[in-house]
């Protein structure tokens, strides 16, 4: 995932990450089954895509709105309950090759969990975000420091 260089607020940055991540499976939705060394690419190209923004997330931002309020405690609790799963995963299917028996299928689940969790976070944790009042473009900073640290 790519962050431009232009200072982003944090809901900009990351919503545009998930953006990204959307395409991505799409993309790989699309390849065929013969396109086997493509999809290891796409597929590894997520992986480390997603490990990136759960990391960025779980350092900086989760811990940002811990701090703001309580009120959020289950829904930041929830959204690591989630990283853990989608990063089992994708342990998974980095040790896996595209001719190995529910690969595509753990891509796909991996995809339909990533966008629950998207869907979760910019339709709640978001709007709690401006909410709290949180400094969306020190946050974004800070995450887009550490995503270029990560890549």
């Amino acid at each position: 995932m790519t962050t431009a260089t232009a200072p982003q607020d944090a809901i900009t940055l990351l919503t545009a990450q998930h953006e990204e991540a959307r395409a991505m499976f799409e993309q790989f939705e699309n390849m065929t089954d013969r396109a086997k060394v493509s999809k290891k690419k796409l597929a590894d190209k997520i992986c480390n895509a997603l490990i990136m923004h759960t990391t960025i997330e779980e350092e900086i931002l989760y811990p940002a709105i811990r701090e703001a309020t309580k009120e959020t405690e289950e829904l930041v609790d929830e959204a690591v309950v989630e990283h853990a799963s989608a990063k089992d995963l994708i342990a998974q299917i980095q040790e896996m090759d595209p001719g190995d028996d529910l690969y595509d299928a753990k891509v796909k689940v991996l995809g339909e969990m990533v966008e629950h969790h998207v869907e979760e976070e910019e339709k709640e944790m978001f709007p709690k975000m401006r909410e709290l009042k949180l400094d969306l473009e020190a946050l974004g900073q800070e995450l887009a420091a550490r995503a270029a640290e990560l890549q």
